[in-house]
């Protein structure tokens, strides 16, 4: 019997003739309903006319996660007064529910996505609803681009509605070719919002570390809210760890039951949760209820202000999650769950003022994570460069390059023009990550589809971390089974070992065709979703190091398959350091995947990727110790340089060979490395030295590289500049900044660039630093003059070495000094001369000096001075020097270098008196 009494209620029913009316003129709609209205339970009915009148149709509902395609599609059977799998069903990874008069089925976006590339038309369905599109996951608004292509090309009659309580509503509407936007009236039940910021000084979120104090805060605004409201609190946090730590704290809370809901929790964990219970309760989760669904008994929300979202670090290769401040967006929903059944209340950890610094509305996803799947989705649709395809935002070129180079490393899509390869399309099949598709497609080959798809399945969901970052151990206890994660595991285990046998059946049609002909293929298993941001992040480019250019995480290429002579399972044995074949099983799988996160041990647990990365093990670490590991997750610590293993397997250096043997290589590699030249032939596995012997005889072309290096890092003070050397370096300065023309410019950048140039013969001659100290950098100078222009033959004349002053002394001139070139000099040297002396027609500086050779005085100006500033100086210093000539008119007085006595030379045997 249908409750219609409940229907009733919903606020959301008053729109409903509006989007009706929209989808039959249109033929797409948005809408807008806030939380609590109805819009994910009682629209669908509606549009499938289960509710309300109108024409039976076959409605899909796409939601953004399991636990939320579950709910509505238990909350809609219930509305009816049905049990789920009659008129309203659901299909979730794993899971499916529906019956031969099912007309509404809920599934999840990925669900969907996989659905959408076997039948392009959609046979059977009638409308598709996009629930909570405002989040932008990477599969829902992919799937939206794919429906739209489809309306566009093959069924004009399908009907799309675009549903949120907080998007972008005439963003969505543009993108739906300008359809109509329906908003539906609040619920009647008023939220008021309570500031609640912590009293101590918290530090922001790094990667996926949360300050302890805020933690800490939650948990006492929790047990506030409970002392001033009424009804069941539900909690928001960013991740399981969070939720785990804010529950010890309120462990204990007499008359409270406290639940932990989150996307690992097993589904009877959640189903419980949403049926509600006896007592008050406190509801710990992570975004998996921010929509779709309703907690009973909520009347109160605690919002920590953070939320997690995937992050693609392309310089290391490595894909992770990241906690960030939720959104404004974010937190209207979120606050909306507090008043879906009664008036209720949201404790916001934080301030109205940085309520209103909050971005709008969450990253798209197609902006900030790995987009190897999404190129790969697009390349199977017909469309490899994603350009055709309707997205409110368009992927970013990097990122998408990046992508390419993965599915072209493993055969996925061919290298000339990106299309989808036969391999590709079974892949694709497989609902993973194309890397996960490729280790479980080739270990399938190698060590039995079962054995493959153990391993596969503990890499698209991370084990719990009291696993170990022991990849062989955690397989076993993932087979004892005592935990939900162990339930979920076999279940994803015989998914995909069935999905194995469907893709390699073959596709069928005409492959990556693209268009109209784009490939189709049917079969029973293989239909996932895993999503396309895929949360074990898989590698981008690495670090490549020396020796190798960045490039793509390569791997064994074009479907060639990796040999393995191993036996036994998981089960046999512990996990060995030698040989164990477990871990060999293990290995082989992961590096399948991630052919550059192969690493090297350097030094007791601590490792080099083969994409260049450094990883380090924890330090109670089962691993440390081992050679090499195949490193299946990694993230890297806030503000460090290195990767931090989180789950690895034990690997050997054969099976390392030949996984990443498009990265392997072998060469000479003259470097200039730790101050001196270091000449060596290497064999390497990408940055992985697996091989060093010295180089008797390095190619003259790599030592004159290396050399210049050497210059270029620690500069041309390698080489032997004397005096003369400094002072040729500085005349040639002054005259390319004052002349220009031919005069070469001898900076430190100028001069190592042009070091082929100027320091040959003897660079070629060089060997190392000892030799670089020998080399003449005055004399190898000159061979910069222009001499093709005969300008270098005046160098003396246009910047001489030493002018000669009116006492016949050469004195050096100094062009150190950027400005103008200084002249330092007697003072009574300068007697007699009125007109300050010119280099290349620049006035030099005269530092006039004591008998004592101390700075006097400073001009630019001789006349000047001996008009004004010479009478100043002369008080100053005659009585200091009384054997010196003073004279009072120094430009009469002759010049002299000696004392007045000996100035007045033969005067001195006269006679006297």
């Amino acid at each position: 019997m249908i409750r219609t009494d409940a229907l009733d209620r919903l606020p959301v029913r008053d729109a409903v003739p509006a989007l009706m009316s929209a989808l039959d003129s249109e033929g797409t709609a948005v809408l807008c309903a806030p939380p609590g209205t109805g819009k994910t339970t009682l629209v669908p009915l509606a549009l499938a006319g289960l509710v309300g009148g109108g024409p039976a149709r076959r409605v899909v509902v796409a939601e953004p996660r399991r636990i939320a395609a579950r709910a509505a599609a238990r909350r809609m059977a219930w509305l009816l007064g049905e049990k789920v799998g009659e008129s309203v069903g659901f299909t979730v990874r794993g899971e499916r529910s529906v019956g031969p008069r099912t007309r509404v089925e809920v599934v999840t976006t990925g669900v969907l996505l996989q659905r959408l590339q076997r039948d392009q038309e959609v046979s059977g369905v009638d409308t598709v609803v996009l629930d909570e599109c405002h989040e932008r996951h990477l599969d829902a608004d992919t799937t939206a681009a794919f429906l739209l292509d489809v309306r566009g090309a093959l069924r004009p009659d399908l009907r799309l509605v675009a549903a949120s309580a907080t998007t972008d509503a005439s963003g969505w509407a543009r993108l739906l070719g300008g359809a109509p936007v329906i908003e539906a009236a609040g619920t009647s039940y008023p939220v008021d919002v309570v500031w609640a910021p912590p009293s101590r000084v918290v530090r922001p979120p790094q990667g996926t570390r949360v300050d302890p104090v805020l933690l800490t805060h939650v948990a006492s605004v929790v047990r506030r809210a409970l002392t001033e409201r009424e009804g069941d609190v539900l909690c928001f946090l960013p991740g399981v760890g969070e939720i785990a730590r804010v529950a010890g704290q309120l462990a204990g809370t007499e008359g409270v039951e406290i639940l932990q809901v989150h996307g690992r929790a097993p589904a009877a964990v959640q189903d419980a949760v949403l049926a509600g219970g006896s007592g008050r309760r406190v509801v710990l989760t992570t975004s998996v209820a921010e929509s779709s669904l309703t907690v009973p008994g909520v009347r109160v929300v605690v919002d920590s202000g953070l939320a997690r979202e995937p992050r693609m670090d392309h310089a290391r290769g490595l894909g992770s999650l990241t906690t960030v401040r939720a959104s404004r967006a974010t937190g209207r929903q979120r606050a909306g769950r507090a008043g879906r059944q009664a008036p209720g209340a949201v404790y916001r950890c934080w301030t109205a003022a940085e309520h209103e610094r909050l971005p709008g509305f969450p990253a798209p996803e197609i902006k900030v994570a790995d987009l190897t799947a999404f190129a790969l989705q697009a390349a199977v649709w017909g469309d490899p460069q994603a350009t055709g395809l309707a997205l409110l935002d368009a992927p970013p070129g990097g990122a998408m390059a990046a992508a390419r180079s993965v599915l072209t490393a493993i055969g996925a899509v061919h290298t000339d023009s990106g299309r989808v390869t036969d391999r590709g399309l079974r892949m694709a099949r497989l609902g993973l990550h194309p890397r996960l598709g490729r280790a479980l497609l080739d270990g399938a080959a190698e060590l039995g589809a079962r054995r493959a798809a153990e391993v596969v399945a503990l890499l698209s969901e991370e084990p719990p971390r009291d696993y170990g970052d022991d990849l062989t151990a955690a397989w076993r206890e993932a087979r004892r089974g005592v935990d939900g994660y162990g339930a979920r595991w076999r279940q994803e285990v015989r998914r995909l070992t069935a999905a194995v046998g469907d893709a390699e059946a073959g596709p069928s049609g005409r492959g990556g065709s693209g268009g109209a002909g784009r490939p189709r293929s049917s079969g029973r298993g293989g239909e996932g979703d895993a999503g396309l941001a895929h949360s074990t992040g898989p590698v981008g480019e690495g670090d490549a190091g020396p020796g190798r250019s960045s490039g793509p995480a390569g791997g064994v290429g074009d479907g060639q398959a990796v040999r393995w002579s191993g036996q036994g399972g998981a089960g046999d044995g512990g996990p060995g350091r030698g040989g164990d074949a477990a871990d060999a099983a293990g290995g082989l799988v992961v590096a399948l995947a991630f052919p550059e996160r192969l690493a090297r041990e350097r030094a007791e647990g601590d490792y080099r990727m083969v994409s260049g990365t450094r990883a380090e093990l924890g330090g109670a670490s089962a691993l440390r110790g081992v050679p090499w590991l195949a490193v299946a997750v990694a993230d890297r610590p806030a503000g460090a340089g290195h990767a931090r293993v989180r789950l690895a397997a034990v690997v050997d250096e054969d099976i390392a060979r030949r996984a990443a043997g498009s990265l392997h290589g072998e060469g000479e590699e003259v470097a200039w490395t730790d101050g001196d030249l270091v000449a060596r032939r290497v064999e390497r596995l990408g940055a992985v030295e697996l091989v060093v012997r010295p180089l008797a005889r390095p190619a003259p072309a790599l030592v004159r590289e290396a050399l210049v290096e050497g210059l270029r890092r620690e500069g041309l003070g390698l080489l032997r500049w004397d005096r003369d050397a400094m002072g040729l370096r500085e005349r040639l300065a002054f005259l390319h900044r004052t002349v220009g023309g031919g005069w070469p410019d001898v900076s430190d950048e100028a001069l190592t660039a042009r070091a082929h140039e100027w320091l040959e013969p003897e660079l070629g001659r060089a060997r190392g630093r000892a030799h670089l100290a020998r080399i003449d950098a005055g004399r190898a100078l000159t061979r910069l003059l222009p001499w093709a222009s005969g300008e270098a033959a005046r160098l003396d004349s246009l910047a001489p070495e030493r002018i000669q002053v009116p006492s016949g002394s050469r004195v050096r001139v100094d062009y150190s000094d950027a400005e103008r070139p200084v002249l330092a000099v007697k003072l009574q040297e300068m007697f007699g001369l009125a007109r300050t002396p010119e280099v290349a027609g620049v006035p030099v500086l005269v530092h006039l000096l004591s008998p004592a050779g101390r700075p006097a005085a400073v001009t630019g100006d001789l006349a000047s001075f001996w008009a004004e500033g010479y009478r100043a100086v002369r008080a100053e210093l005659r009585g200091r020097y009384p054997k010196h000539p003073w004279p009072e008119d120094p430009t009469a007085a002759p010049p002299t270098r000696h004392t007045s006595a000996r100035a007045r030379g033969r005067d001195a045997a006269g006679p006297r008196g």
